[in-house]
């Protein structure tokens, strides 16, 4: 045996026992940065990640995101190598229980867990498009207005300052919840807010939502441009290294402002397009709609490199149920009347594995530029009542009956 050949069995042997016995293909990968991001080291996450919708949450005013078996999770996280946990803690609405302080210990608890056995693995946060009167109920830490460059005040937030003041998208998502217009100065307090206690907490990355709605009054990112420098300014100080990761759906194919994009990667569903023949079955096509494959942009990124097309992810997207559930409308954004996750949820189990490498491959082959985001819990709309809220990749199980098993097929496709 030579000399490489001993050194490389060593450093295999050692990634085995450093990660509890869970070897994976990633151990010979990059996944140090700090100030900054490479390329490799980018798209090696983006390449293992997952989506696993309020694995963080731990809510003591309501069950949202108290799901069974986190445990399991865990577990699922070590077992596959996922390296970037998509969409790990967020808010759409229920904002009183920040005020909680076991809101944030909760989350930190369980990020320290994954980070007992794998500190490389990325959390990520999200700011969505959505705000409710309950923000009125939260004060304001000083510490916001100072990342802002704002004089502090002693109050609460205020919701009605949040909004568009020609009412744009107010009510969007009913009475008292609607989009945050990010031109104004109360939304940036409130972001600001958002993304510093989730960096506080260890999350490294933040998806931002529909920054098209949220940026209404913002159509060449003046205001978020000025916006991102003052919060990547906050986690160079104050993130675990010295970085934030920045997505955002962006249906335009990016987010720059002369050549310089203000994202570190973008991110979109997957836009499954229907094959109204063979009922139920799906597929990926450039073109369809306004999905992103082969429209992402090119640019210099945060972190100083170029690029002719931004690395992007793609996700099994949740945003209910259609009033045409099993019915095939190449027209609309659902598939086969459902949203994607939904849609893949209701599918066999062997569809769904089939249809997971399916996507894999098919991205490696049409637009290499693409990672695909795993399916490990996110929101589902059946339209019956008695079905689960989430659905999960942990096995099924008594507690969980909603598991989808899915740990033999990412493993095998990540090998």
């Amino acid at each position: 045996m030579t000399d490489m050949n001993r050194k490389r069995m060593i450093q295999v042997i050692l990634g085995f026992v450093l990660m509890g016995g869970a070897l994976t293909a990633c151990e010979d990968r990059n996944w140090d940065f700090d100030g900054g991001i490479s390329r490799p080291v980018l798209e090696n996450y983006l390449s293992r990640s997952a989506t696993m919708s309020e694995f963080l949450t731990v809510d003591p005013f309501c069950n949202d995101g108290n799901y069974a078996d986190k445990e399991k999770d865990i577990e699922l996280i070590k077992n596959i190598g996922a390296k970037f946990i998509g969409r790990s803690i967020y808010r759409w609405g229920g904002e009183r229980v920040l005020s909680d302080p076991g809101f944030w210990n909760g989350a930190r608890g369980l990020i320290e867990k994954v980070h007992a056995f794998d500190k490389r693995v990325i959390f990520q946060a999200a700011t969505f498009e959505a705000v409710t009167r309950e923000v009125n109920t939260l004060k304001i830490p000083a510490w916001t207005f100072e990342a802002l460059g704002l004089p502090v005040e002693e109050r609460n937030f205020s919701y009605e300052m949040m909004l568009n003041p020609e009412g744009k998208y107010v009510d969007l998502w009913g009475a008292g919840s609607s989009v945050p217009d990010i031109t104004q100065v109360e939304t940036q307090l409130w972001f600001m807010y958002l993304i510093g206690s989730y960096v506080q907490i260890g999350c490294e990355a933040v998806h931002l939502g529909q920054i098209a709605l949220i940026g209404m009054n913002d159509p060449h990112f003046e205001t978020w441009q000025s916006f991102l420098v003052k919060i990547r300014n906050y986690a160079r100080e104050n993130a675990r290294r010295h970085w934030i990761l920045l997505d955002a759906h962006t249906p335009a194919g990016g987010m720059i402002v002369n050549g310089i994009s203000l994202l570190d990667f973008n991110s979109f569903p997957l836009r499954i397009k229907e094959v109204p023949e063979k009922p139920m079955e799906g597929v990926l096509e450039k073109g369809h709609l306004d999905a992103i494959y082969g429209r992402s942009l090119g640019c210099i990124t945060p972190s100083g490199w170029e690029c002719q097309a931004l690395p992007y992810l793609v996700e099994f997207d949740n945003f209910g149920v259609s009033d045409h559930p099993g019915v095939a409308n190449v027209n609309d954004h659902y598939t086969w009347g459902y949203d994607e996750i939904t849609w893949f949820y209701l599918q066999k189990p062997e569809y769904r594995e089939a249809w997971l490498k399916y996507a894999y491959d098919w991205l490696q082959k049409n637009d290499p530029n693409g990672h695909l985001e795993m399916p490990l819990a996110r929101v589902i709309s059946t339209g019956n009542p008695g079905d689960p809220k989430t659905c999960r990749g942990i096995a099924p199980s008594e507690s969980c009956p909603q598991g989808m098993n899915l740990e033999a097929a990412i493993k095998a496709l990540w090998k």
